[in-house]
Parts: C-alpha cells; structure tokens; sequence
C-alpha cells in the first residue's frame, strides 16, 4: 500500500502508519520515494513473483504500480533485523480512500483486482488479502499498489481475500446498485468495510434474491456463523479433504468478475448534476471566467498539484490540467463525481482525479488511532487550490464563519507562493439571494465582499481581482505570504 500521509520534504526514512498489519513487509517513504522492506519469506516469494509470466506484463501495463527492488540499505534496520530486500514502488499522485469514490471507480477498482487474481492463480500465485485498500487510482485509472500481498498459492486453500473484498468492495456495489444506498457513508464509518451480519439484514424477503446476494451475503454469512468457533487451520484442513481446489478458486474469481460486471447504477438527476446550466452564469461570465483560470494556472508548472474544489462536471479542471501535472477535482455529490469519472475513463484521461468529498465534512483519519488513514484535509496540500463558486456555500449554505472558509482555502496549499483562485458570490447574487432566503434574518450579516477581501488579504497577496460581466461575483488571484 502506498502512503496516507503527504510526502516528507526531506530524505528521512518514515514508517508509513497504514502498513504495520502485515509483518511480512512494510512500507516507507523517503522524500519522494516509495520503499518497502521485505523480511526474508517475502524477499523469496517477490523473487518467485517477479521471475513469472503473468507479473511483468501486468506493470508495464500499468495495472499493477511501477516497481523494482534497490539496496536492502535504503530501509535502516528495526526491532526485526535488517530486511532482507527493499522494493521501490512508483509514487501514486494522490492518495484517496474507498468512501472518496464513485460507484464506477469502485466497480473498475473491484474489477481490476479479479483480474490481477485471475492472472495470478494459474500460475500457481494468490493475493493475501481482497481489500479496497490495495488500489489506488491514476487519474480515471485504477491501479493496484499493494504488491506486498502476492504469495505462492497453497493446494486446497481458498483465496484468503475473499472476505474482505465483498466487505470493502461487492457488498458497497450491491448497496448502491440494488438499492440505490450511497456506500460511501459506509466505507468512510469502517476500513475493514461493511460485515456479512449487516448486510443480510439489508436484504431479506424479495431483496435476498438479487443477483449476487444469495451466495455472497446469506450464504457467507451462514457459513461465517457456522465456523465461527473452528479455527482458520481447521477450515482450511476440512476444505482440502473435500477435494477443494485451484480450479475452484479460479471458477470463484470468474463468478465474481461476471457478478460485478453486471452491477450498474444509474446516477440520478440532482440539484448539481446540471449545475453549469441552472448557475445563473451569462456566456459572458462563463468565457471571463474560464480564461482567468487559464491564465492563473498558464505557469504554474507541469509538476504542480491542484485541487479544484466544488469541481462540478470538471470543466476548470480540464483547464488546469492543461498547465499542470496533476488535478484532484472534488465534488460532495457522489452522483456527478460519477458522471465525470465515466467521461474521463473514456477519454484515457490518467491526469484529473475525481473524489466524492463533503468539504464541510471532509473525510477524517481512520483506523489504528485515527492515523493508519490521514483524513482528505491532510493529504490535500496543493500548489494550487482553485475555490469557483464554493465559498457561498460553505458560508451561507452551511454556515461556516467566512475567517474560517478563508483559512481552510488557504491551509490547503503546500506554502508560501501557493495560488488560490477563489470566486466569490456578491450577497445580492441571485444564487447567494436564494440561499440567504432561507436562513433567520441578519444570520449571514458579515458575508460582504469587503469582509471577504480583507480575510483574504491577511493570508495571501491578491495578485489579481476581476469581476464577472454579470456584476455579482469576483474573482481572486492570491499568492500565500512568505
């Protein structure tokens, strides 16, 4: 798996927080390097993997990350002794979480994950575990990180993933596509995923029916409790006697591929699936807008990180990811993250990252102390943060002080000289007005234009103000201050 946690300026060899369950190997980071260190059973079983048929093509695909092994001395030596080989992984972009995707980004992610399994089992390997957790995305690409969970593939065994692929992966496809449920909520409450228990209670009379929940949720759920008091040796042993099989697993993992393949949702029309048309923007106002975002982000420099706030349907995104290297396009409805996800996949688009973030309810820190996985607003640390059309928003809509809308903005670029591009919506705005309207008279009596230029220059250097033809929204470029 690959860091949580932004990457350190320095050199310095860091234990990555989200890798310690598997005492095999452990992932670091080094400046910009990815490392992980390989005890001597796992050193000899990447050499196996490495020297097959089925690995190689895979990364120079790119489905499973970059990978090579280096010095064993890159990684200093701990409590277990030195290691006995180090592996260096290409660096993901920009780390996300599960409950940050998409119904499809999911999908392909579950997808992929059968494949590389599929792949793997004949030629006598297996993946240790199924979890969500083991990919990442490149773009509108998925791609799979945790090359640590390869293992030769015991005669008689069965894939030792499969819990927690339908507890990280199929069992959010089914909620979402055989009851409409946004996962995401669910993902985000547990990193280990949604329990077999929980999910049969979900689906019971005519809904235990639906394709895949027999087998998958009642099914193991009934087998769960009925081997809860023997031993994970004791199954195994009882599996081997019965005759269990490579072919089985095999024939498992196509089930599961033709499972997920046909699971589908349809996003719904919501209040900001046609946002670009019900805005209330002129073409004017739209044209004035989209060169001043172009012209901020001409030189920011093709190794630069964005983070397009409040993205919508990617359109400014699409501009930044013209000048820049890469660009997380944020949006807190999961419906129209999903939409823009399907056009980037069919556009081969590997630059522009769509996530389902609440920004005024960020993704927190999960798991083992709540570090194992750093929450959205400590791995969104940009060069640019590109704010249109948010900050009313977040003030009015959700009733967040300006300062700290402001500080928030602000605190998501990496450091002094970071660009903000920030609109904001004049109160008399006809959009600004409508959320107004529905709050207790003189609540938002500080959201002002004035009030918000002065927040802003406190923070940062306005470089650049321009308001929009219409007359009711500016727009900002400021540089945080040395």
């Amino acid at each position: 798996m690959t860091p949580s946690v932004p990457y350190p300026p320095d050199t310095a060899v860091r234990a990555e927080p989200g890798s310690f369950r598997d005492p095999a190997n452990r992932v670091f980071q080094a400046g910009d390097d990815i490392l992980r260190g390989l005890r001597e059973q796992a050193a000899q079983d990447w050499r196996a993997l490495a020297a097959t048929d089925f690995f190689p093509p895979l990364i120079a695909a790119g489905k499973i990350c970059g990978t090579e092994q280096v010095a064993s001395d890159r990684v200093p030596a701990d409590d277990g002794g030195p290691w006995a080989a180090v592996l260096r992984h290409e660096r993901i972009p920009f780390l996300s979480h599960p409950a940050e995707w998409s119904f499809a980004m999911l999908r392909d992610a579950a997808l992929l994950h059968l494949e590389i399994l599929a792949e793997a089992v004949p030629a006598g390997f297996t993946t240790k575990d199924g979890s969500a957790w083991n990919l990442q995305f490149r773009g509108a690409e998925p791609v799979f990180i945790d090359v640590g969970s390869f293992e030769p593939a015991r005669e008689g065994e069965p894939w030792a993933g499969y819990r927690q692929f339908c507890q990280t992966m199929l069992y959010p496809l089914l909620l979402q596509a055989h009851l409409g449920v946004d996962f995401q909520p669910w993902l985000r409450s547990r990193v280990d995923g949604i329990e077999p228990h929980q999910m049969r209670r979900l689906f019971r009379g005519v809904r235990r029916w639906r394709p895949g929940v027999p087998t998958h949720v009642h099914l193991h759920d009934s087998l769960t409790n009925r081997h809860a008091a023997t031993t994970g040796r004791e199954v195994r042993g009882q599996l081997r006697h019965a005759g269990f099989s490579r072919e089985v697993v095999a024939a498992t993992i196509r089930s599961l591929t033709r499972l997920v393949r046909r699971l589908d949702w349809e996003p719904p029309a919501t209040g900001w699936s046609d946002y670009q048309s019900t805005c209330g923007y002129s073409a004017a106002d739209r044209s004035a807008k989209q060169q001043f975002v172009d012209a901020a982000t001409a030189d920011a420099g093709r190794s630069a990180l964005v983070l397009d706030l409040g993205a919508n349907d990617g359109t400014y995104s699409r501009i930044a990811a013209r000048h820049t290297g890469y660009v997380v396009a944020v949006e807190h409805d999961a419906a129209v993250v999903d939409r823009l996800y399907r056009q980037l996949r069919a556009e081969g688009e590997r630059r522009i990252l769509p996530l389902v973030v609440d920004l005024a309810d960020p993704t927190p820190g999960a798991g083992w102390r709540s570090t194992e996985r750093a929450g959205f607003v400590t791995r969104a640390r940009a060069d640019v943060v590109l704010a249109l059309a948010l900050v009313h928003h977040l003030a009015v809509a959700r009733n967040v002080p300006l300062a700290l809308v402001v500080d928030f903005l602000v605190g998501q670029l990496a450091g002094a000289g970071g660009r903000l591009v920030v609109e904001f919506v004049h109160p008399e705005d006809p959009m600004a007005q409508r959320l107004i309207a529905n709050k207790p008279a003189g609540l938002h009596a500080d959201y002002r234009r004035d009030t918000f230029e002065r927040l802003l220059a406190r923070r940062c250097v306005i470089q650049q103000r321009q308001e929009l033809p219409g007359g009711t929204r500016t727009l900002y470029l400021g540089t945080v201050r040395d």
